[in-house]
């Protein structure tokens, strides 16, 4: 499995971005997906991720109603639309895939990494 993760930039606080990841060696409904992120002397964190039909998703909360992940099994993307951007969403963001039928926010559960895409949020 692939993953290349594309949309990051630099942005000011209160904007937003889309991020996209296109996955690759793998049938679009085989794995479970997730964002993650991980700032500057910090460990990697959840972000949000979507089940194999997208059906069900999960947040966390520092970013609940402001970031929403949606993915396109005929496409094999999943996506990360990130809205009211603030300072402390600066991090590279990862792009990750699991097997498992359930969503999980637990980096440890992931098989597949991509490389990450930095976002810097100006104030």
């Amino acid at each position: 499995v692939q993953l290349v993760e594309s949309g990051g930039g630099l942005v000011q606080t209160g904007g937003s971005l889309t991020l996209s990841c296109a996955a690759s060696g793998f049938t679009g409904d085989d794995d479970s997906m997730g964002w993650f992120r991980q700032a500057p002397g910090k460990e990697r964190e959840f972000v949000a991720a979507i089940s194999r039909s997208g059906s069900s998703t999960t947040y966390a909360d520092s970013v609940k109603g402001r970031f929403t992940i949606s993915r396109d099994n005929a496409k094999n993307t999943v996506s990360l639309q990130m809205n009211s951007l603030k300072s402390e969403d600066t991090a590279v963001y990862y792009c990750a895939a699991n097997s498992h039928i359930v969503v999980v926010t637990i980096p440890s559960e992931y098989d597949s990494w991509g490389q990450g895409t930095q976002v810097t949020v100006s104030s």
